[in-house]
């Protein structure tokens, strides 16, 4: 009797790690989208995987995401968005998530054309970490900005020793 052995699957790594990203700057409401519920809606994106599943999650309305993830200074939210919804389970979904990566990279490069404004939000609400344990949400990490706060203090000239005297 001949035996065979089941073919190894031909799988892709399905972890996925969402990058950290900037809050998008919004008015301040306690029922807005605060960066702690845009930090937790991504979370809740990446383990249900579906925008009103993780909206209803952080008691907003789906329509208010898709409208939160098109304002200005929005481009590291909506690449974290990407890789939660990224698929690993074929080659199209990990290059859709490579894309996503490079953009979320390219949101967390400085730019020289960044205002005083901006970059006081940047310092306020620092960058915002989604943790995942097995594909489901375990929680938001808040991380100070540094890079954001050496640029802020260089354009305010408030680092200066002279200053002190």
């Amino acid at each position: 009797m001949k035996h065979y052995f089941p073919s190894a699957p031909q799988t892709l790594d399905t972890r996925i790690t969402i990058p950290p990203f900037h809050a998008v700057p919004l008015r301040v409401r306690t029922d807005g989208w605060t960066p702690l519920r845009q930090a937790e809606f991504i979370g809740h994106l990446a383990a249900t995987r579906s925008v009103a599943e993780a909206a209803r999650n952080v008691s907003m309305a789906r329509e208010t995401a898709y409208r939160l993830r098109t304002k200005p200074g929005a481009q590291g939210f909506a690449a974290a968005w990407d890789v939660a919804l990224a698929c690993m389970a074929s080659h199209a979904g990990k290059a859709r998530l490579l894309a996503a990566l490079e953009a979320a990279c390219e949101a967390m490069k400085p730019s020289r054309k960044v205002t005083v404004e901006q970059l006081t939000w940047r310092v306020e609400t620092g960058l915002w970490q989604v943790r995942l344990r097995a594909g489901r949400y375990a929680g938001v990490r808040r991380k100070a900005d540094n890079s954001a706060l050496f640029a802020l203090l260089a354009r305010t000239g408030r680092g200066d020793a002279g200053d002190a005297v």
